[in-house]
């Protein structure tokens, strides 16, 4: 009789297993965007079929183990619940899906549900193997997402371990891709391993300039629109990616997003069990509290919501740009950031010929940048008109393509246009964003706000700079600090502590001070004055001011067309890149590393 039951509980288990999988598979290759209540209904379903299966096996454990259950099969269960959260997280940006994807990433790991037969002495099916290959680079993304630095190196080691493992034990399998997979993991890791003290997700307690805070408070344009929406994409050959994250959109996604507070994740680790005995959730009973996220209460507002692309053809950038657009709430805008070459077949920054041009001086930099700027203008088709240089027509786009350089995978700024009849925030990161100054008047209904990159990056020393590791321009969009200590050869490190947290100060202080003087501002744009009082835009839009200034002060002014980022409409005056309380902040920021014999500041 209990052979029956055992049988049965089996039985039932495999029934519940195919159909959660079946509802599984309906939301998995769901688009991230667009349809947010269809999409809500989906993964209620899909969810309501796991929780369903996850206290079936709970309940049911001994019989389901008598009866010839494996422990990866409870772990591939977990699995599919953490990439059902992380999938959600994608589509929704609220941080309790990604904490909710690590809580069972981390119990499969710490209850080694893929490793329960290592100590047998023959290897594991390659089928199962596949399985932690995958459940392994699936946390190690979420595990990117959320910083958890220890844990990301803690995998990584074991993820490189289980590769070579199953290159032993498989010799007649090709593991080429998941070698590929642990070189991606290595090199994005390694490109951030400069210090800093502080993260690049919005900080209520770093970002929030009290100083300033009532100038803020009391700013109010004829209208105010509401940040809600992003849709973000690079698509560069050789760029530093994990995953289908590559290094640019990853910034911008942190950049977005808020730090959570760190008092909302708190597990149980001993729960009462409905017999009354207790199950502690630390060990490896197999037990994953389903409901945790009912007991986060992190006061921080929503995060805006994000479609992330990862190499998207020019027609799907664009029929998700239609959609996202068309489901805009009304007064609110969305922000699109847009990264990619404006050559065919070129990387993300063109190459800089460093014949000896690494030292400081400035006699050594003119150098540098008269041959680079040569190298630009002869690889770029011009034509003549009444004098002045001007792009070729077919030369103004954007990139996104594998090879060739067939218009299809052209983006050209008028393709943007019919977007424009909402309120668009468009970021261009790339060599030719100058072209995309078009739209500016173009526009078809709203006034779009414009944040274009440099044609070129700007090194002190450019033959010290890893060329591939990510925009300069988006590294300082997300990141200011550390990007001006790669601007000028700094590399701090955590015995630099005192030096790099005085030098946030600095640049909080100014932040402070042009959040005033922006919202105290009679003359700003109104595309200006009605995002501001966005949290995110705001910050994007001082740490815009920085930028620009720096570079201003680190280039010669004849050099400034090549290097300088542009701003449409443009700022007030009062923080334009050599307005006295921009250039203070930054010579003082530049006195404190001591690198101010690098920056013009006498002969502006």
């Amino acid at each position: 009789m209990s052979d029956d039951n055992d049988e049965l509980a089996l039985q039932t288990f495999r029934a519940l297993v195919e159909s959660a999988d079946r509802k599984f598979a309906r939301v998995r290759d769901a688009p991230t965007y667009g349809h947010r209540s269809s999409q809500s209904h989906l993964f209620h379903k899909v969810f309501k079929a796991y929780m369903r299966l996850w206290k079936f096996q709970q309940e049911n454990r001994a019989k389901l183990v008598r009866s010839g259950l494996n422990r990866w099969e409870i772990g591939e269960i977990a699995s599919r619940i953490g990439q059902l959260y992380f999938s959600q997280y994608m589509r929704t940006s609220e941080c309790r899906f990604l904490i909710e994807a690590y809580v069972f990433y981390e119990a499969i790991l710490s209850r080694r549900y893929f490793q329960g037969s290592e100590a047998s002495s023959s290897p594991k099916d390659l089928g199962v193997r596949f399985k932690e290959l995958r459940f392994y680079a699936r946390f190690l993304l979420v595990s990117l997402i959320l910083n958890r630095v220890d844990m990301v190196k803690h995998l990584i080691e074991r993820f490189v371990a289980l590769v070579d493992d199953c290159k032993s034990n498989f010799r007649e399998t090709n593991f080429k891709e998941w070698k590929q997979v642990v070189q991606e993991i290595v090199r994005f890791t390694n490109v951030d391993k400069g210090f800093s003290v502080r993260p690049m997700r919005y900080s209520a307690t770093i970002d929030t300039h009290r100083a300033s805070l009532p100038y803020v408070a009391r700013f109010h344009a004829k209208r105010v629109l509401k940040f809600q929406d992003a849709l973000l994409t690079s698509y560069h050959r050789n760029e530093v990616k994990f995953a289908e994250l590559t290094l640019d959109t990853y910034r911008m996604i942190q950049c977005l997003e808020w730090e959570p507070s760190g008092t909302f994740f708190q597990r149980h680790t001993v729960k009462p069990h409905e017999n009354g005995d207790m199950i502690d959730h630390s060990g490896a009973s197999g037990i994953i509290d389903l409901n945790l996220a009912a007991d986060m209460t992190d006061p921080m507002p929503p995060n805006p919501r994000k479609a992330t692309l990862y190499r998207p053809s020019v027609t799907h950038l664009m029929a998700v740009m239609a959609t996202i657009c068309e489901e805009l709430p009304a007064d609110s805008v969305v922000l699109v950031y847009l990264s990619a070459s404006g050559k065919a077949g070129l990387n993300n920054v063109s190459q800089m010929e460093n014949s000896g041009s690494g030292g400081s001086s400035k006699y050594s930099r003119r150098k540098v940048f008269s041959q680079t700027s040569q190298q630009q203008n002869s690889g770029t088709s011009e034509s003549q008109n009444n004098g002045n240089r001007e792009l070729s027509c077919h030369d103004n786009y954007l990139w996104f393509g594998p090879k060739g350089n067939g218009g299809s995978n052209n983006l050209y700024p008028g393709d943007l246009i019919p977007f424009t009849r909402k309120p668009l925030f468009l970021i261009i990161d790339s060599d030719n964003s100058h072209a995309f100054k078009v739209l500016h008047g173009a526009e078809r209904g709203e006034t779009a706000a414009l944040f274009l990159s440099p044609l070129r990056p700007l090194f002190k020393n450019p033959s010290d700079v890893n060329l591939h590791n990510g925009s300069q321009f988006t590294f300082f969009l997300t990141a200011p600090l550390p990007a001006f200590c790669q601007m000028i050869g700094l590399h701090p490190n955590e015995s630099h502590t005192e030096l790099y947290n005085e030098a946030e100060n600095i640049l909080t202080n100014a932040f402070t001070e042009w959040e005033i003087i922006l919202c105290s501002s009679t003359s700003m744009d109104l595309v200006w004055a009605q995002m501001i009082s966005d949290p995110f835009l705001r910050r994007l839009i001082l740490r815009f001011i920085f930028c620009r200034s720096v570079i201003s002060f680190l280039c010669p002014s004849e050099e400034s067309e090549q290097y300088l980022p542009l701003c449409l409409p443009d700022l007030p005056t009062s923080v334009a890149p050599k307005s006295e309380a921009v250039r203070s902040a930054v010579m003082q920021l530049a006195g404190h590393f001591d690198v101010a014999d690098s920056f013009y500041f006498t002969d502006t």
